[in-house]
């Protein structure tokens, strides 16, 4: 099948950075767009920044000009990197990708999730 691995996660104090990482792997025919969620502790998930296979992208207001989406489309894998980082960054960062998958003959559109990975930012 298809599997989404994390890394990149961490503890960072207020203003650093940190960049995440996600890889795709498996029977995939195509990606139609990876992105990052976001769920914090008693919130919702949230869409922090996405990316098409044509390269355009979408982020949260809350993050537009701190935070960088990035693909290598070779690779199937999507960067985001995080800078002037603030305490209510803070949250489990979830790796998300739209993508074709083959099974046998067939090809099927579906939408996969990674684990996440624990972005901490406090003094």
């Amino acid at each position: 099948q298809v599997q989404l691995v994390e890394s990149g996660g961490g503890l960072v104090q207020p203003g650093g950075s940190l960049r995440l990482s996600c890889t795709a792997s498996g029977r995939i025919f195509s990606i139609n767009a990876m992105g990052w969620y976001r769920q914090a502790p008693g919130k919702q998930r949230e869409l922090v920044a996405s990316i098409t296979s044509r390269g355009n992208t979408n982020y949260a207001d809350s993050v537009k000009g701190r935070f960088t989406i990035s693909g290598d489309i070779d690779k199937n894998t999507v960067y985001l990197q995080m800078n002037s980082l603030k305490p209510e960054d803070t949250a489990v960062y979830l790796c998300n990708a739209d993508l074709v998958r083959s099974s046998g003959y067939r090809k099927i559109r579906d939408d996969y999730w990674g684990q996440g990975t624990q972005v901490t930012v406090s003094s």
